[in-house]
């Protein structure tokens, strides 16, 4: 039943509750849900089995989510109140210290095992330099309250004491938040539309250049860092709302690039033009005036700054505002192109080796594969490129991501690290897409290792919601199940280990694996339901895959001396499991 807090709900809490509902979550989907909005999140649900945190013995931590490519890491604790209310509990907030001592401080070997894999990845992501914002939010469907922020001082506090003890932990920005219904209403609109400020502005500007497109256009020009710093002031990070990264902060440190731009910004504004990449922000419209012997008038409406964010944020973060001659490069463009826009963010965030994926979308075979999946019933498929801006709230049910097709593919055909690991390797390396991306993958195919995915993460968010919700009714095999499914890269192994152990459950010989689908055309989420069975079988052996792990986490060495044991076990229980397997079998097609 939807939730409402006020008689009449924003749209924001109106897709909450659809999530909810459509992943059957409890109220940890405020945080999935908060997480997706922000970081802009194609596939949630994926996110969701890897996110949220499993069984009552959580530690304070509802949600842990690590992102290596934009390197963020955020720790969540989650609160949704069915009744209208002042603020939300204070206690909630200080449940974070606890949190965070326990992931990052204590031996790994004294958390439940649940957290044991999360706790790890986040703490050799940190160590090897993979985190450069840690954020820890209470997040939260009410408004936000002075009590809870100096709770979240302390957290604050506490996980910079504790990231002390890591090389490089200071290097660190640390971001504890309270996400009331407020913030969450901002990251909404904000994914709705590319450009949050939306005031109108002037800036003076020595000279412009015009340039257009059929669909866009363009004025090329210098600001001052005057200019810069004043609307940094009155804007904030609200400016950057089309930005992958927003402003990361600074450091005394010489190999702090921030610390180093305010250096250049006080020392040498006379040269800061030439050092200085520039700025490129999007504008919902602009005004060139005319020539003058002092300048020219540029008017603004809208800005979002797309590339740049840290030059903004460094100079806006002075103590003061630079000095006159201190000049920067900049294009402000405007378009209502919104694959116009997507690739503008896309490809002037290209730091990010993430976005390399997308110049596989104009591949031969990824061209193929959108054409067949025309013929797949209620089923979406982009072939490399990301969605639009629009995409987080328009959440279609129906896309199977391009990332995510790309790890379920790696998984099946026996490359289950890089898929848990290295989900962006797997578009941007030559040989890893030539291995899992052939003339022999087709759209059926796909649908046939994607729905194994997604049964297994559907699998791992029933069990954990049932954990959660009525404790009391998971049985001990349930508990163990869980414990596998929290493991990281678990998943992945699970598929690879059910590919490995196929002719064993079709009962015929598999020349190539990449002729396996299902007789019929079906949709993905029908895909999925028949592959439950399968997988219900395989997780009753799960014990036999312990070997898998090293460290809390699969690695290469280690999956290829457990999974030959496993298939060895699954073949010798063919007839123990003979029906189920016949009756799954009796789908296939090779």
């Amino acid at each position: 039943m939807a939730r409402k807090v006020n008689s009449v709900e924003p749209d924001w809490q109106v897709a909450l509750d659809t999530l909810q509902k459509d992943l059957n979550l409890s109220d940890d989907a405020i945080g999935v849900f908060a997480l997706q909005l922000k970081f802009r999140l194609e596939d949630i649900e994926a996110v969701a089995a890897e996110a949220i945190t499993g069984g009552g013995d959580d530690k304070k931590c509802d949600v842990i989510y690590v992102d290596k490519e934009q390197q963020i890491a955020v720790i969540a604790q989650c609160y949704r109140s069915k009744k209208s209310r002042n603020q939300a509990p204070a206690n909630k907030a200080s449940d974070l210290n606890a949190a965070v001592s326990w992931l990052l401080g204590a031996d790994v070997a004294s958390l439940p095992v649940g957290l044991q894999s999360r706790a790890t990845e986040l703490r050799d992501a940190i160590k090897d330099g993979q985190v450069k914002q840690l954020f820890i939010w209470y997040v939260h469907n009410l408004p936000e309250s002075k009590q809870v922020a100096e709770e979240l001082k302390t957290v604050e506090r506490t996980a910079r004491s504790v990231l002390h003890g890591y090389e490089s932990g200071n290097e660190i920005n640390v971001f504890a938040e309270e996400i009331s219904a407020k913030h969450i209403e901002k990251f909404y609109v904000q994914a709705e539309r590319v450009i949050f400020v939306t005031d109108t502005i002037t800036a003076d500007v020595p000279d412009a250049i015009e340039i257009a497109g059929s669909d866009w256009s363009s004025v090329v020009t210098s600001v001052s860092g005057k200019w810069l710093y004043k609307i940094f002031k009155q804007h904030g990070a609200n400016l950057f709302s089309a930005n992958l990264r927003g402003y990361l902060g600074s450091r005394a440190s010489d190999s702090n690039i921030n610390h180093g731009i305010k250096q250049s910004a006080e020392n040498e504004s006379e040269n800061f033009w030439v050092y200085n990449n520039g700025l490129t922000a999007f504008v919902i419209d602009y005004e060139l005036g005319p020539r003058r012997k002092s300048g020219r008038r540029l008017k603004l409406v809208g800005i979002s700054i797309v590339n740049g964010a840290q030059t903004t944020g460094s100079i806006g973060s002075l103590d003061e505002a630079p000095s006159d001659d201190l000049l920067i490069p900049v294009r402000f463009v405007k378009s209502n192109d919104e694959e116009i826009i997507t690739n503008v963010v896309r490809f002037n965030n290209s730091q990010n080796k993430l976005q390399a994926a997308d110049f596989r979308s104009t591949d031969q075979i990824q061209e193929r594969l959108r054409s067949e999946f025309e013929k797949i019933p209620d089923a979406e498929y982009e072939g490399g490129r990301r969605g639009g801006a629009s995409d987080t709230i328009k959440r279609r049910k129906n896309l199977l991501p391009s990332y995510t097709v790309g790890q379920a593919l790696a998984a099946f055909h026996g490359d289950p690290v890089n898929a848990y690991d290295k989900k962006s390797e797997i578009w941007v390396s030559e040989a890893l897409y030539r291995r899992f991306f052939t003339e022999r993958t087709t759209a059926r195919h796909i649908v046939f290792c994607y729905s194994l995915l997604d049964a297994i993460n559907r699998t791992r968010l029933a069990l954990l919601e049932k954990s959660k919700k009525k404790p009391e009714s998971v049985t001990e095999i349930e508990k163990d199940q869980l414990d596998f499914l929290n493991r990281k890269g678990a998943s992945y192994l699970l598929i690879y280990a059910i590919s490995q152990s196929i002719e064993t459950v079709y009962g015929k010989s598999v020349s190539n694996r990449f002729d396996l689908q299902f007789k019929d055309n079906i949709k993905p989420d029908v895909a999925a339901k028949r592959w439950l069975p399968i997988i219900e079988v395989f997780l009753s052996l799960h014990i036999q895959l312990e070997e898998a792990f090293s460290r809390n986490r699969i690695s290469n060495e280690s999956v290829r001396k457990a999974v030959p044991k496993f298939v060895g076990v699954v073949a010798s229980l063919r007839k123990l499991h003979q029906t189920t397997f016949n009756d799954f079998s009796k789908n296939l097609q090779v």
